[in-house]
């Protein structure tokens, strides 16, 4: 499993969805599923899988689908 597909499903999970629904367009806040308690939710799940602690900023900073990704990237996890 790729690091992208790694972190679809983190998203699918956390939030619920279906992995489907998840593109680099997906965005905090434009469904109702990613609340600030799933945004948490996520964070926590992102760094147990990866294996990395975010930084507050990063963490305030997670947006999209796109941005983790980029974030991420800061890490050392390859997309």
């Amino acid at each position: 499993m790729s690091n992208k597909e790694k972190l679809r499903q983190i998203f699918a999970e956390s939030l619920a969805i279906d992995s489907a629904r998840i593109t680099d367009d997906l965005r905090y806040a434009t469904i109702p599923e990613w609340d600030s308690v799933a945004h948490m939710a996520l964070v926590a799940a992102i760094e147990a899988a990866f294996d990395i602690m975010l930084d507050t900023d990063d963490v305030i900073d997670m947006s999209s689908f796109a941005k983790a990704q980029e974030i991420l990237a800061k890490y050392a996890v390859a997309f």
